[in-house]
């Protein structure tokens, strides 16, 4: 299993001067929703004007789908066909949120991005990754997050997490243990070949992670996370 980062000619959409964006990725259970909140937050008070978003989602397209993939069970959505919706809800995301963000100046806060798919639908759903990763690069015509902070944890104490949550899980959360530990061998391998990474220990408390993203954050973009900035 390979991780191909493919080229093409088009030309990447305009974003703007100024804006920023970012995506949390990792496996179920490792806090990216919370953490991308904290983070909102955070900017939100230093008057950072801020887009937080979710993947599959955020557009009216992007919804739907993400009820389909997410919700809708019985409908045994084959692997090829769950990778071309998630790309139509990213295409969407793309044009109708994530760029004209950018192009205003503000900061955009994704809950997964293209990670994920690479993650769940090549490396879980058995996709070729070579493939997965084109097909995401025509969607996004290249597109990417500035950074990417991927929240480090085993899938095991994921599914610890939120079983002490008593978080019902949707679509994906209920898939065997050995897809979601086909997933986290999957990010593990394609993590190694990501610009603009920021790997973050997901262990302990949300305070003492939001500390590391925060350090994180600080060490790469120091123009917008000042050091001091964290919560004490």
């Amino acid at each position: 299993m390979g991780f191909v980062n493919p080229s093409y000619d088009d030309a990447v959409p305009q974003r703007g001067e100024g804006g920023l964006f970012l995506a949390f990725e990792g496996v179920e259970g490792s806090g990216k929703s919370t953490q991308a909140g904290l983070l909102a937050d955070y900017l939100r008070g230093r008057d950072v004007e801020v887009v937080h978003v979710r993947e599959p989602g955020s557009t009216p397209l992007g919804e739907r789908v993400r009820s389909l993939v997410l919700e809708e069970v019985e409908l045994g959505i084959p692997p090829w066909s769950e990778l071309f919706l998630m790309l139509a809800a990213r295409a969407a995301f793309l044009d109708q949120v994530v760029l004209p963000s950018l192009a205003a100046g503000r900061v955009v806060i994704a809950d997964r991005f293209e990670l994920s798919t690479l993650a769940y639908q090549g490396a879980g759903r058995g996709l070729p990754l070579a493939e997965v990763a084109r097909c995401n690069r025509f969607a996004t015509r290249g597109v990417s997050p500035d950074g990417t902070v991927f929240l480090e944890l085993p899938s095991d104490e994921g599914s610890r997490r939120q079983i002490a949550a008593a978080k019902r899980p949707d679509r994906m959360e209920q898939e065997a243990r050995e897809f979601h530990e086909r997933v986290a061998r999957g990010y593990q391998e394609i993590t190694a070949n990501v610009d603009g990474l920021l790997k973050v220990d997901a262990s302990g408390s949300i305070q003492e992670v939001q500390r590391r993203v925060m350090a994180a954050l600080g060490q790469r973009f120091p123009e917008t996370f000042a050091p001091g900035g964290f919560i004490s």
